[in-house]
């Protein structure tokens, strides 16, 4: 992943927390970097060491520090980074996630070593769609369910997420029911 990944997630917890409890997390990581620059690559693994030291230092679950991030990463990093990629994605929420499989497209010209996610929507009806997330990555779900919860909140439209299916049961994919 990007380093803007990362330094999204120290962003989180020292603004929310300060800095020397991410120190704290960065030493019960294991993570010898200090710092990220936003557009070099970094090991996935690294994002998935500070995850779960976030998990066990602030005492949540990895699915709830996932969301959180999630949100996060909506609400403020790309909000306040890419604000103008955000708003061409749509003006509204359910603009924004029609769009959604043509949005990482426009992000890979900022990023073109980025291994995106591919994103279908299907079912789609007045107030509900199905959202299906296709990854290399596994153990990011609740990291999309937490992306799909800050765009609710960006778009002030209160939203429910229903996992239809999961890789976590053998499936292909996730499909996420969203409605609002």
């Amino acid at each position: 992943m990007y380093g803007i990944v990362n330094k999204a997630i120290q962003d989180l917890v020292t603004v929310n927390f300060g800095a020397e409890k991410w120190d704290s997390i960065l030493k019960k990581s294991g993570v010898e970097e200090d710092f990220f620059i936003s557009s070099e690559a970094y090991d996935d693994d690294i994002t998935f060491k500070l995850a779960k030291a976030v998990s066990e230092e602030m005492d949540m679950t990895l699915k709830d520090v996932l969301i959180a991030f999630g949100e996060w990463w909506v609400i403020k990093t790309t909000k306040e980074k890419y604000g103008g990629l955000m708003e061409s994605g749509g003006a509204t929420f359910k603009e924004f996630i029609v769009n959604l499989p043509l949005f990482h497209n426009r992000v890979m010209l900022i990023y073109p070593k980025l291994t995106p996610p591919e994103f279908k929507v299907s079912e789609i009806s007045e107030n509900s769609l199905n959202l299906h997330y296709f990854s290399k990555r596994e153990g990011l779900q609740e990291f999309v369910r937490g992306l799909i919860q800050g765009l609710g909140i960006m778009f002030k439209t209160t939203v429910t997420i229903e996992l239809l299916q999961t890789r976590d049961l053998g499936d292909s994919h996730e499909i996420f029911k969203i409605s609002w």
